[in-house]
Protein backbone atom coordinates (compact mmCIF):
# COMPACT_ATOMS: atom_id res chain seq x y z
CA UNK A 1 0.00 0.00 0.00
CA UNK A 2 1.16 3.54 -1.15
CA UNK A 3 1.65 6.08 1.55
CA UNK A 4 -1.20 8.08 -0.04
CA UNK A 5 -3.49 4.66 1.36
CA UNK A 6 -4.01 3.97 -2.58
CA UNK A 7 -4.02 0.14 -2.53
CA UNK A 8 -2.70 -1.61 -5.91
CA UNK A 9 -4.52 -3.80 -7.77
CA UNK A 10 -1.28 -6.45 -9.40
CA UNK A 11 1.14 -7.05 -6.59
CA UNK A 12 5.04 -6.18 -7.66
CA UNK A 13 5.79 -10.11 -7.74
CA UNK A 14 2.75 -10.28 -10.15
CA UNK A 15 4.77 -7.95 -12.95
CA UNK A 16 5.74 -9.52 -16.75
CA UNK A 17 9.48 -10.06 -16.08
CA UNK A 18 10.70 -10.04 -19.75
CA UNK A 19 14.04 -11.42 -20.94
CA UNK A 20 15.87 -9.33 -22.50
CA UNK A 21 15.48 -9.66 -26.76
CA UNK A 22 16.79 -7.49 -29.33
CA UNK A 23 13.74 -5.97 -31.10
CA UNK A 24 15.19 -3.90 -34.26
CA UNK A 25 12.25 -3.90 -36.75
CA UNK A 26 9.39 -3.02 -34.19
CA UNK A 27 7.99 0.81 -35.29
CA UNK A 28 5.40 3.50 -33.99
CA UNK A 29 2.81 1.34 -35.09
CA UNK A 30 4.01 -1.35 -32.15
CA UNK A 31 2.56 0.94 -29.45
CA UNK A 32 -0.57 1.07 -30.79
CA UNK A 33 -1.75 -1.45 -27.72
CA UNK A 34 -4.69 -1.91 -25.39
CA UNK A 35 -2.90 -3.76 -23.06
CA UNK A 36 -2.69 -0.77 -20.47
CA UNK A 37 -5.24 1.64 -21.68
CA UNK A 38 -5.08 5.19 -19.69
CA UNK A 39 -7.32 7.62 -20.71
CA UNK A 40 -8.00 11.12 -18.76
CA UNK A 41 -9.93 10.97 -15.39
CA UNK A 42 -9.08 6.99 -15.13
CA UNK A 43 -5.53 7.12 -15.30
CA UNK A 44 -5.07 5.81 -11.80
CA UNK A 45 -6.45 2.73 -12.77
CA UNK A 46 -3.90 1.47 -15.58
CA UNK A 47 -0.64 -0.40 -14.88
CA UNK A 48 -0.07 -0.94 -11.74
CA UNK A 49 -3.87 -0.15 -10.37
CA UNK A 50 -4.31 2.46 -7.51
CA UNK A 51 -0.98 3.31 -7.40
CA UNK A 52 1.01 6.61 -8.49
CA UNK A 53 1.84 9.08 -10.43
CA UNK A 54 -0.83 10.64 -8.93
CA UNK A 55 -2.26 13.97 -10.10
CA UNK A 56 -1.86 16.92 -7.25
CA UNK A 57 -5.40 17.33 -7.29
CA UNK A 58 -5.95 13.98 -5.94
CA UNK A 59 -4.16 14.08 -3.19
CA UNK A 60 -3.04 17.58 -2.38
CA UNK A 61 -4.78 17.24 1.32
CA UNK A 62 -3.32 13.95 1.74
CA UNK A 63 0.43 15.21 0.69
CA UNK A 64 0.08 17.85 3.82
CA UNK A 65 0.48 14.91 6.16
CA UNK A 66 3.90 13.72 4.67
CA UNK A 67 5.18 16.59 3.50
CA UNK A 68 8.89 16.68 5.37
CA UNK A 69 9.02 13.00 3.47
CA UNK A 70 8.91 14.53 0.25
CA UNK A 71 10.75 16.74 -2.23
CA UNK A 72 8.83 19.07 -3.60
CA UNK A 73 10.18 20.48 -7.12
CA UNK A 74 7.63 22.68 -8.56
CA UNK A 75 6.33 20.57 -11.05
CA UNK A 76 7.02 17.11 -9.41
CA UNK A 77 7.05 16.03 -5.95
CA UNK A 78 9.16 13.21 -5.38
CA UNK A 79 9.58 10.41 -2.17
CA UNK A 80 13.76 10.66 -1.84
CA UNK A 81 15.30 7.14 -0.97
CA UNK A 82 17.06 5.88 2.17
CA UNK A 83 20.88 7.08 1.27
CA UNK A 84 20.10 9.10 -1.96
CA UNK A 85 21.70 12.09 -2.69
CA UNK A 86 20.39 14.89 -4.81
CA UNK A 87 22.44 16.38 -7.83
CA UNK A 88 21.11 19.36 -9.23
CA UNK A 89 21.79 20.24 -12.88
CA UNK A 90 21.79 23.91 -13.93
CA UNK A 91 21.75 25.61 -17.44
CA UNK A 92 24.31 28.38 -18.45
CA UNK A 93 22.09 31.33 -16.37
CA UNK A 94 21.50 29.24 -13.45
CA UNK A 95 18.44 27.86 -14.33
CA UNK A 96 17.71 24.41 -12.58
CA UNK A 97 17.52 22.32 -15.55
CA UNK A 98 17.44 18.73 -13.87
CA UNK A 99 17.27 16.65 -10.36
CA UNK A 100 18.98 13.36 -10.56
CA UNK A 101 18.43 11.34 -7.30
CA UNK A 102 22.12 9.26 -7.16
CA UNK A 103 22.18 6.04 -5.80
CA UNK A 104 24.45 2.79 -4.74
CA UNK A 105 23.33 1.31 -7.58
CA UNK A 106 22.75 4.50 -10.59
CA UNK A 107 21.34 7.18 -11.06
CA UNK A 108 17.22 8.16 -11.45
CA UNK A 109 16.20 11.03 -13.38
CA UNK A 110 12.29 12.18 -13.22
CA UNK A 111 10.71 14.88 -14.92
CA UNK A 112 6.96 15.63 -16.56
CA UNK A 113 5.85 17.48 -19.54
CA UNK A 114 3.14 18.77 -20.98
CA UNK A 115 0.54 16.66 -22.59
CA UNK A 116 -2.61 17.01 -24.64
CA UNK A 117 -5.39 15.91 -22.84
CA UNK A 118 -6.03 12.24 -24.99
CA UNK A 119 -3.48 10.13 -23.49
CA UNK A 120 -1.11 8.26 -25.95
CA UNK A 121 1.99 11.00 -25.43
CA UNK A 122 4.26 8.52 -23.76
CA UNK A 123 3.91 5.61 -27.04
CA UNK A 124 4.92 8.55 -29.22
CA UNK A 125 7.81 9.49 -27.37
CA UNK A 126 9.06 6.12 -26.57
CA UNK A 127 8.93 5.55 -30.34
CA UNK A 128 11.04 8.40 -31.23
CA UNK A 129 13.28 8.07 -28.09
CA UNK A 130 13.83 4.45 -29.54
CA UNK A 131 14.82 5.96 -33.06
CA UNK A 132 17.49 8.61 -31.66
CA UNK A 133 19.09 5.80 -29.34
CA UNK A 134 19.12 3.53 -32.16
CA UNK A 135 21.00 6.55 -34.77
CA UNK A 136 23.13 6.96 -31.29
CA UNK A 137 24.21 3.25 -31.65
CA UNK A 138 22.74 1.68 -28.67
CA UNK A 139 21.23 -1.46 -28.23
CA UNK A 140 17.19 -1.00 -27.42
CA UNK A 141 14.79 -3.29 -26.59
CA UNK A 142 11.11 -2.81 -25.21
CA UNK A 143 9.85 -4.59 -22.03
CA UNK A 144 6.71 -4.73 -20.31
CA UNK A 145 6.55 -2.76 -16.92
CA UNK A 146 3.88 -1.95 -14.46
CA UNK A 147 2.76 1.44 -16.62
CA UNK A 148 3.38 -0.44 -20.09
CA UNK A 149 5.81 -0.02 -22.14
CA UNK A 150 8.97 0.79 -20.86
CA UNK A 151 12.87 1.07 -22.96
CA UNK A 152 15.95 -1.03 -22.11
CA UNK A 153 18.84 0.91 -23.67
CA UNK A 154 22.80 -0.81 -23.80
CA UNK A 155 24.81 2.76 -24.63
CA UNK A 156 28.79 2.68 -24.32
CA UNK A 157 28.75 4.44 -21.07
CA UNK A 158 25.64 3.30 -19.27
CA UNK A 159 22.30 1.05 -19.92
CA UNK A 160 19.12 2.91 -18.96
CA UNK A 161 15.81 2.31 -18.90
CA UNK A 162 13.27 4.87 -19.70
CA UNK A 163 9.58 4.50 -17.63
CA UNK A 164 7.02 6.73 -18.73
CA UNK A 165 3.06 7.35 -17.93
CA UNK A 166 0.36 9.34 -19.04
CA UNK A 167 -1.90 11.72 -16.76
CA UNK A 168 -3.96 14.34 -16.68
CA UNK A 169 -2.38 16.84 -19.34
CA UNK A 170 0.86 15.56 -18.31
CA UNK A 171 3.60 13.08 -18.91
CA UNK A 172 6.34 11.75 -16.60
CA UNK A 173 9.42 10.44 -17.04
CA UNK A 174 11.48 8.57 -15.52
CA UNK A 175 15.51 7.04 -16.48
CA UNK A 176 17.42 4.60 -14.68
CA UNK A 177 21.04 4.94 -15.41
CA UNK A 178 23.71 2.97 -14.65
CA UNK A 179 26.83 0.55 -15.08
CA UNK A 180 26.37 -2.68 -17.17
CA UNK A 181 23.43 -4.65 -15.88
CA UNK A 182 21.58 -2.32 -13.12
CA UNK A 183 18.87 -1.58 -15.33
CA UNK A 184 17.79 -4.80 -16.14
CA UNK A 185 14.08 -5.70 -14.98
CA UNK A 186 14.54 -6.86 -11.29
CA UNK A 187 17.45 -5.37 -10.50
CA UNK A 188 17.95 -3.00 -7.62
CA UNK A 189 18.07 0.18 -9.63
CA UNK A 190 15.03 -0.49 -11.52
CA UNK A 191 12.76 -1.62 -8.22
CA UNK A 192 13.76 1.67 -6.12
CA UNK A 193 12.34 3.72 -9.56
CA UNK A 194 9.51 1.62 -9.74
CA UNK A 195 9.14 2.47 -6.26
CA UNK A 196 9.40 5.89 -6.16
CA UNK A 197 7.36 6.41 -9.31
CA UNK A 198 3.94 5.02 -7.54
CA UNK A 199 4.98 7.70 -5.07
CA UNK A 200 5.66 10.80 -6.91
CA UNK A 201 3.03 13.47 -7.82
CA UNK A 202 2.46 15.80 -10.82
CA UNK A 203 1.17 19.61 -10.29
CA UNK A 204 0.29 20.34 -14.07
CA UNK A 205 -0.63 23.92 -13.38
CA UNK A 206 -3.41 25.62 -15.63
CA UNK A 207 -0.72 27.27 -17.74
CA UNK A 208 -1.09 26.37 -21.64
CA UNK A 209 1.73 24.53 -22.62
CA UNK A 210 2.92 23.10 -26.07
CA UNK A 211 2.72 19.59 -26.37
CA UNK A 212 6.01 17.73 -24.93
CA UNK A 213 7.33 21.24 -23.04
CA UNK A 214 9.04 20.18 -19.62
CA UNK A 215 7.79 21.37 -16.66
CA UNK A 216 9.08 23.99 -15.16
CA UNK A 217 11.65 22.49 -12.20
CA UNK A 218 11.70 24.93 -8.40
CA UNK A 219 13.74 23.91 -5.88
CA UNK A 220 12.99 24.33 -2.70
CA UNK A 221 14.26 27.45 -1.37
CA UNK A 222 16.59 26.08 1.33
CA UNK A 223 18.01 24.22 -1.67
CA UNK A 224 18.27 27.06 -3.67
CA UNK A 225 20.01 29.38 -1.54
CA UNK A 226 22.82 26.64 -0.97
CA UNK A 227 23.26 26.45 -4.15
CA UNK A 228 23.33 30.01 -4.83
CA UNK A 229 26.13 30.13 -1.67
CA UNK A 230 27.64 27.20 -3.25
CA UNK A 231 28.18 29.15 -7.04
CA UNK A 232 28.87 32.11 -5.49
CA UNK A 233 31.84 30.86 -3.43
CA UNK A 234 33.11 29.11 -6.40
CA UNK A 235 32.87 32.63 -8.42
CA UNK A 236 34.79 34.15 -5.24
CA UNK A 237 37.52 31.44 -5.31
CA UNK A 238 38.13 31.62 -9.56
CA UNK A 239 37.94 35.64 -8.88
CA UNK A 240 40.71 35.68 -6.39
CA UNK A 241 42.75 33.13 -8.16
CA UNK A 242 42.52 35.37 -11.20
CA UNK A 243 43.81 38.48 -9.46
CA UNK A 244 46.37 36.05 -7.78
CA UNK A 245 48.11 35.49 -10.87
CA UNK A 246 47.33 38.97 -12.29
CA UNK A 247 49.51 40.34 -9.17
CA UNK A 248 52.33 37.89 -9.18
CA UNK A 249 55.67 38.98 -10.12
CA UNK A 250 56.02 37.82 -14.18
CA UNK A 251 59.64 35.12 -13.97
CA UNK A 252 62.17 36.64 -16.12
CA UNK A 253 64.36 33.80 -17.84
CA UNK A 254 68.14 34.64 -17.10
CA UNK A 255 69.84 36.15 -19.85
CA UNK A 256 72.67 34.37 -21.35
CA UNK A 257 76.40 35.09 -21.76
CA UNK A 258 76.47 35.94 -25.63
CA UNK A 259 78.61 33.42 -27.49
CA UNK A 260 82.16 34.93 -29.08
CA UNK A 261 81.83 37.05 -31.62
CA UNK A 262 82.87 35.78 -34.87
CA UNK A 263 84.11 37.99 -38.09
CA UNK A 264 84.02 36.91 -41.25
CA UNK A 265 87.60 35.38 -41.04
CA UNK A 266 86.48 33.09 -38.22
CA UNK A 267 85.73 34.22 -34.52
CA UNK A 268 87.64 36.64 -32.07
CA UNK A 269 89.41 34.13 -30.41
CA UNK A 270 90.90 32.80 -33.93
CA UNK A 271 91.71 36.45 -35.10
CA UNK A 272 93.36 37.08 -31.81
CA UNK A 273 95.75 33.64 -32.41
CA UNK A 274 94.86 32.15 -29.29
CA UNK A 275 92.83 29.00 -31.00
Amino acid sequence: MGIFGKKRSVDDDQYLDDEYTEDDEYTEDDYDTDEHPIVAGNYRDAGAGKSGPYDFAEVSELLEQVTDQRLDLGSVILPVPQGGQLQVEMTPDGTPQAVHLATEHGRLTVAAYAAPKSAGQWRTVAADLADSLRNDGARVAVETGPWGRELLAITEGADLRFIGVDGPRWMVRLVAAGPSGASNDGSPLVAAARAILRETVIRRGDDPLPVREPLPVVLPQELAEQLAAAHQAQADAQQQQAAAQAAAPQAVPPRMPEGPRRGADGSAMQQLGLN
